[in-house]
């Protein structure tokens, strides 16, 4: 990789009254002459915010990052950009992922910056400024927050998975309101993301697995005091990536992203992360499918056992080794000579890594389960396909055929799911519709839908489940997701009717509505596009732009690099 003129230089190396602007405004700061005069511009990208809990920590661990960039030689600024909070924001974070990416771009391209850190915990903080800083192509590196540490109720270890369990229990009568409050309580217990391996553990282990981290990254505990270290050296490793001119486009080639792939299947990550994966692909312009997620993760065992797929949590894989132990044990299944953030191979970052307990991290010879990935379905009920996560599903429902329970919108879910005259029983099929990207808008966590109460007192905990939405990576359960073309804009989940057979056979991959053709084509004659009332604003340009799910929802016009040149100077 060529060495070139540091692109901060465009601004403070400057004479005449250009120069005299850029660093009398920047020097205000109480900032030397000489910290201007050659010095790389390390920009830290951080998401804190009290209204995002996960990263509440971030202002300190950005002193860290810092240490490193001042250490290694680099000038360290810090920048805000909009921040999601996962457990708060309505409708859904979903929403506004592409919008951050786009703060993200705009911010990294129109600034005297180097080099970019970006600080990154909840759910879709690192896959928006991942695609942002993409889009831009200086060189980047990631620090992601850390997991909390576990949560404990009534001696027992718990976190966000628990939490579906505690709702369907109070919801049929198992667990009082004051037991709900207790295990509220304990729960989170520290700085970090969820504990589990949901959707954020799942964004740090994708960062790490594609390169774009420092190893051991993903799995620190957040006040574990290696979090700070590693993020006193990734200040120090962002400096040299600068020197040596390491961009995204150095790292993010096709064998990254197979690799990122094959590691979430051996980890039960998150459904979620089909949709990120393939959003970051188009930013900078490798071809990734759909398929492409149930191809290379086929064989690929479950081999980290964390809920919801297993019994354990992201502080016991770290204990256990970390992300770097699971990869040493798939080193034969990877592309061994993928290069990553600090210029050495997969195989370099990874072959001393050792595995501390077997029981949390699994060999391949012996795997914890050997159902894994992400299967991708197809059929007439999902002609552009849909996922399930088979580890998270329940065996007997693998292959089922039963009647159709339609509920239109998640309204119409909320208004009937606790009728006791519903007519339905644990054989049914659970249909949602239009809560997709274009139909909800912004494809919220609701597609693993809470069962009625009076099938939950019956014992009952799992049924087929259908929707155009998205199930948090903390959920479990037989949840199709990601139903494409989705309902609002006439896919064929949007004409599916109350007692319509449907088939599920994940071993074959299909997904199949038994209603002929022309009886489909005869209900379609009748659609109409549900009507959000959005006008103006941001939300209406996300219905007017969004791509579907397999294509990774980003917007039409962001797909591709635009690079970090900037069209027109000021002044």
């Amino acid at each position: 990789m060529s060495k070139k003129e540091l692109r901060s230089r465009g601004w403070f190396g400057r004479s005449g009254k250009d120069g005299f602007i850029y660093r009398s405004w920047f020097k205000k700061q109480g900032i030397p002459q000489d910290e201007l005069e050659g010095k790389p511009i390390i920009g830290i990208c951080n998401t804190w915010s009290e209204l995002t809990p996960c990263n509440s920590h971030f202002r300190e661990l950005a002193e860290f990052v810092k240490r490193g960039i001042i250490e290694a030689g680099g000038f360290p600024v810090e920048f805000p950009v909009m921040s999601l909070g996962e457990s708060l924001m309505k409708p859904t974070t979903m929403l506004y992922r592409n919008q951050v990416s786009i703060d993200v771009e705009e911010s990294i391209r129109a600034n005297p910056l180097d080099g970019v850190v970006l600080l990154c915990g909840c759910d879709k903080t690192t896959p928006a400024l991942v695609m942002g800083a993409c889009s831009v192509d200086i060189p980047t590196i990631v620090l992601s927050g850390g997991a909390m540490l576990t949560g404990k109720f009534k001696g027992k270890s718990i976190s966000t998975s628990d939490l579906w369990l505690f709702s369907e229990a109070n919801r049929s009568g198992k667990m009082s309101d004051q037991e709900m409050l207790a295990a509220e309580a304990g729960m989170c217990r520290s700085d970090g993301h969820c504990a589990v391996m949901g959707t954020a553990s799942t964004m740090a282990c994708m960062v790490e697995s594609l390169g774009l981290s420092l190893p051991q990254n993903a799995a620190i505990p957040a006040p574990d005091a290696g979090r700070k270290i590693i993020a006193q050296l990734t200040g120090r490793e962002i400096v040299k990536m600068v020197a040596e001119d390491r961009k995204p486009s150095d790292i993010l080639k096709r064998n990254a992203f197979e690799n990122a792939i094959r590691v979430n299947a051996a980890i039960g990550g998150s459904t979620n992360f089909v949709i990120h994966l393939i959003a970051i692909a188009g930013r900078v312009g490798v071809e990734l499918s759909l398929q492409d997620m149930d191809t290379f993760s086929r064989s690929v065992p479950l081999m980290v056992n964390l809920q919801p797929s297993g019994k354990y949590f992201m502080e016991d894989l770290y204990y256990a080794g970390g992300l770097p132990a699971v990869i040493k044990a798939m080193l034969p299944l990877l592309n061994k000579d993928a290069i990553t953030v600090n210029g050495k191979t997969v195989l370099e970052n990874y072959s001393d890594s050792a595995c501390y307990d077997a029981d949390v991290i699994s060999s391949l010879e012996e795997p914890f389960n050997e159902v894994s990935g992400i299967v991708v379905l197809h059929g007439n009920l999902c002609e552009k396909g849909a996922v399930i996560k088979p580890s998270a599903a329940s065996k007997h429902l693998m292959n089922h055929t039963g009647k159709a329970v339609v509920f239109e919108t998640i309204d119409d879910y909320k208004e009937r799911i606790a009728d006791p005259n519903l007519d339905i029983d644990e054989n049914n099929i659970m249909v949602l519709k239009n809560v997709g990207l274009k139909g909800y808008p912004g494809m919220p966590e609701v597609g693993n839908m809470g069962l009625p109460p009076k099938l939950l007192e019956k014992g009952i905990t799992d049924m087929v489940r259908i929707s155009d939405g998205r199930m948090s990576g903390t959920g479990f359960g037989t949840v199709v997701l990601h139903v494409s073309p989705e309902a609002a804009i006439g896919g064929n989940l949007a004409f599916v009717e109350n007692g319509d057979l449907i088939t599920l056979n994940v071993t074959e991959r299909k997904l199949y509505l038994h209603v002929s053709d022309e009886v489909l084509a005869a209900r379609k004659k009748n659609f109409i596009p549900i009507d959000l009332g959005y006008m103006r604003g941001y939300t209406k340009q996300f219905l007017n732009h969004v791509l579907q799910p397999e294509e990774g929802a980003d917007f039409d016009y962001l797909k591709g690099c635009s690079g970090s040149d900037i069209q027109r100077d000021s002044h």
